[in-house]
């Protein structure tokens, strides 16, 4: 079970295997999310709008500043690119497979 902090610096216990740093309106985000949604693909997503530290914390894990930054199972994916670059390739599956 994951622990991350939430939108609002809470923390918060998580089983789910994708997380996601988002803004509400960004619409690589919103992609993302779409994309996840389709597939049923539970995520816990933490939104870094209005929320500095948030942001920070997610360009320290990620190296990267853009929006949306993508962990499966602990291993950084990137951004929304590369997710649907993973689902076209039919990679996505064995990600969200492994533990």
């Amino acid at each position: 079970m994951a622990r991350r902090s939430n939108a609002v610096g809470e923390i918060v216990m998580s089983d789910s295997k994708v997380l996601m740093y988002t803004t509400r309106n960004c619409p690589y985000c919103v992609a993302a999310r779409d994309l996840l949604d389709a597939r049923s693909v539970e995520y816990t997503d933490l939104a870094v709008d209005g929320n500095p530290e948030l942001r920070a914390e997610m360009s320290r894990l990620s190296n990267a500043r853009t929006v949306p930054q993508i962990w499966i199972n602990d291993n950084h994916v990137g951004g929304y690119t590369e997710l649907a670059g993973l689902e076209r390739s039919g990679k996505l599956d064995l990600l969200l497979g492994s533990s």
